[in-house]
């Protein structure tokens, strides 16, 4: 890291441990390739409850947490309530995910699935620099 920022080892180490000190560094991840791992398609899936109660919420928060395959889960507004980005190995694999264990959460009254095509774009962060430099 230090070689790529052009700095030595001692400040750059001090830097780093700054930013973990003030929150801005949350975590260290390895990215792993899903096609490698045999999960080469991913869903979209946007979920709608029949309620919107604590209780409801907190249950489905709880189930969708211990699914392996959903890789993130958002509480979101506008026509649905929550919209999940899963992987799986195609669509038998998906529709084993749908029977098996999204659609045997309590609460769900519909859900609809996109398949990505392609992915344009991923990225685990933002780079602070690049979004600070924008007007």
């Amino acid at each position: 890291l230090a070689e790529r920022v052009g700095l030595s080892q001692s400040p750059c180490w001090t830097r780093l441990r700054r930013l973990e000190e003030a929150g801005l560094i949350r975590d260290y991840v390895a990215v792993l390739d899903h096609r490698a791992l045999g999960l080469p398609d991913v869903v979209f899936v946007e979920v709608t409850l029949d309620k919107h109660d604590d209780s409801v919420l907190e249950a489905f928060d709880t189930e969708i947490l211990r699914i392996p395959e959903v890789l993130e889960a958002h509480l979101v507004s506008g026509e649905y309530d929550y919209m999940i980005k899963v992987a799986v190995s195609g669509t038998a694999h998906y529709e084993r995910f749908l029977r098996e264990k999204l659609y045997r959460i309590r609460g769900i009254r519909q859900s609809r699935s996109v398949f990505a095509l392609r992915t344009l774009k991923q990225e685990v962060s933002v780079d602070p620099v690049a979004v600070a430099r924008q007007p």
